[in-house]
């Protein structure tokens, strides 16, 4: 071999290794939609959805795993999201918690910062509902009779953002709760049998007594179709105009063209008529809000929240 021939080889394979590798597409592997509860409720069955249509766009494997034990924290779920590389492969499915609560909390890595919104997808549709009989009509009616009566709660948890709601609105309004507890179904059983007084529960665990029970007020963003005209929290109390809702989130960092491919499908996907059927069946609010709106969200509910615990 000559030496020209060899220098111009060395010359090559020198240009070469300055040269930056080529980055496969994405999707380019397998993609994991992280969701922090068991299966069955609206966020993992609307994850699913988002999934199957990724897979049908892209052509790769494309799988919701869910990883229960995340409501108040320390979010197992979302930490192993945080964890993995911003590359797109794993993508979180969390409610309000997680990013608005997570951080404050003190969950080693859980920070304001940890995560990028995609978009918010799902309002989860709570309310807050007692018996036919009982003598009440409005939240206002409520607090008034509260101020003299004992009055029970039944929710699902206090972390939860609508418990808080629900006990905040008591404290603005004037009254306080003569007890109250968590349950692990809140439905029109335990109103008929009176195992508390009021409930903070969704609207599709009583639509099957929805005629014989009294809607007070939602905890929701809009009004629910199922309930036109039941006023929403932030309209009777503007301070506490906050609601449970999930979104996408991947890790800071992700490449905004991944970012693009992912928000494309999951927004195709909660606009769907599938989707949408599932919004009239259930009473949930379904829609795609973008992640600049749903980054103005999350600041607004950090604020709020600020609100509610100085209360």
């Amino acid at each position: 071999m000559n030496k020209i021939f060899i220098g111009v080889l060395f010359a090559l394979s020198t240009f070469m290794v300055g040269m930056p590798i080529a980055q496969a597409d994405y999707p380019d592997k397998p993609v994991t939609f992280v969701v922090p509860w068991p299966p069955g409720d609206l966020e993992d069955v609307l994850t699913r959805m988002i999934a199957e249509d990724f897979q049908a766009e892209y052509g790769v494997a494309a799988a919701v795993v869910n990883k229960p034990g995340g409501g108040g924290g320390p979010f197992p779920g979302a930490m192993e999201v945080a964890a993995a590389d911003p590359d797109g492969s794993m993508v979180g499915s969390f409610v309000i918690g997680v990013p608005v609560v997570g951080p404050e909390i003190g969950i080693e890595g859980l920070t304001k910062e940890t995560f990028e919104p995609l978009g918010i997808f799902l309002t989860y549709p709570f309310v807050i509902a007692v018996a036919g009989d009982a003598p009440y009509s409005s939240l206002h009616q409520l607090a008034y009779h509260a101020k003299s009566n004992k009055v029970t709660l039944g929710h699902f948890g206090d972390p939860l953002a609508p418990t808080q709601v629900t006990k905040a609105a008591a404290k603005i309004m004037g009254f306080e709760w003569g007890s109250d507890a968590a349950f692990d179904m809140l439905d029109c059983n335990t109103l008929a049998s009176g195992d508390a007084d009021v409930i903070n529960t969704t609207i599709q665990l009583i639509l099957p007594c929805l005629n014989d029970v009294k809607v007070l007020v939602s905890i929701t963003n809009e009004r629910i179709s199922k309930v036109p005209n039941t006023p929403t929290i932030g309209e009777l109390i503007p301070e506490l105009d906050i609601f449970l809702w999930n979104g996408l989130f991947v890790g800071a960092g992700t490449p905004q063209d991944v970012k693009d491919k992912i928000t494309a499908v999951a927004k195709r996907s909660m606009l769907s008529d599938r989707a949408q059927e599932v919004a009239a069946n259930s009473g949930a609010l379904i829609y795609w809000m973008d992640a600049d709106a749903s980054t103005a969200q999350i600041n607004k509910d950090r604020a709020t929240m600020a609100t509610i615990a100085g209360l």
